[in-house]
């Protein structure tokens, strides 16, 4: 078994992955390095660029090819599954984690084997301000739905060992939250301050449809709270409906006449609304249950290529 395995989800990477590689190439870990390039179905020339890397083998590259874009998570969980280092690292291909870093996070790794995974955390941010309100919501429902640390910043570049990675990959739903999958699977968790740049080429991938359904993973796939939540908020309205019918008896037996047309206008709208969110919620988990049992697969791999070192 090899050292490390890099892995990187690719899209939308043509003006950098090139160079990533090269800077990856400059790495000597004793035990060996392969990089496992993930090509999630990028509209650009990405493709065609890692065939020419794996053809001039700078490095051990493991190239796989998806036959659609499935997201970064399904496409991470891909490049796990063709990883066979000791310790596994995955890294955007946006330069935002420097190359060097690499090197500091496996030794960080290599010197507490206790831990299960490294998170890194940065000291300042260089994701837009969009980005970073989008991290802050997440991170905020992954504290109360998947009992995050507190403190523990999700970052995607991170590092985990093989007991892990292989706990991680026998999950095999269609909506993996690798994140919530690790923490599912351990409490042995580390961070680690790195360096964190501004982005160099391009921008994000992620638009807030994508945001959004990333937080879906999560807030669907990886608790049951959201039903407990509707559980609760439907035994709040029914006991408020109790008491207002107790007060509507009282006002027919007092005053004679019992009023407002307007306030069971309001009650009816306010409940059914609280039912079809209920129903829409329940809907939800049995809609992603379907698509599970029915087998809607995860990925789905068109070519692997493997470069010929040495």
């Amino acid at each position: 078994m090899i050292t490390l395995s890099i892995v990187i989800p690719v899209y939308n990477g043509a003006s950098s992955i090139e160079r990533l590689v090269n800077e990856l190439a400059k790495i000597r870990v004793g035990g060996g390095l392969e990089l496992v390039l993930v090509n999630d179905c990028s509209p650009d020339d990405s493709w065609r660029i890692i065939q020419r890397l794996v053809q001039e083998a700078p490095m051990a590259i493991v190239a796989v090819d998806l036959a659609r874009n499935f997201g970064e998570h399904n496409a991470v969980m891909a490049g796990y599954s063709a990883s066979s280092g000791q310790y596994v690292i995955n890294i955007d291909d946006d330069f935002q984690n420097p190359p060097s870093e690499v090197v500091k996070l496996l030794d960080y790794a290599k010197a507490h084997p206790d831990l299960d995974v490294i998170y890194t955390k940065y000291e300042r941010k260089r994701h837009s301000f969009f980005r970073n309100l989008g991290s802050r919501f997440n991170d905020a429902f992954a504290r109360f739905l998947l009992d995050k640390p507190k403190g523990l910043y999700l970052s995607s570049f991170r590092c985990v060992n093989r007991f892990l990675c292989d706990e991680i990959l026998r999950y095999t739903g269609p909506y993996p939250y690798i994140d919530g999958i690790i923490l599912e699977h351990t409490q042995r968790i580390g961070t680690l301050q790195v360096v964190h740049a501004p982005r160099s080429e391009g921008r994000s991938s992620y638009t807030l449809r994508k945001l959004i359904r990333l937080w879906l993973f999560m807030f669907v796939n990886f608790s049951v709270m959201p039903l407990r939540i509707s559980s609760i908020v439907g035994f709040v309205f029914s006991g408020s409906g109790f008491i207002l019918a107790l007060y509507v008896v009282f006002e027919s037996l007092v005053r004679g006449n019992p009023q407002g047309w307007a306030s069971i206008a309001a009650g009816i709208l306010v409940f059914s609304g609280i039912q079809l969110l209920m129903l829409g919620l329940i809907g939800e988990y049995l809609g992603r249950l379907y698509l599970m049992q029915k087998g809607k697969p995860q990925y789905a791999v068109r070519t692997v290529l493997k470069a010929k070192v040495g």
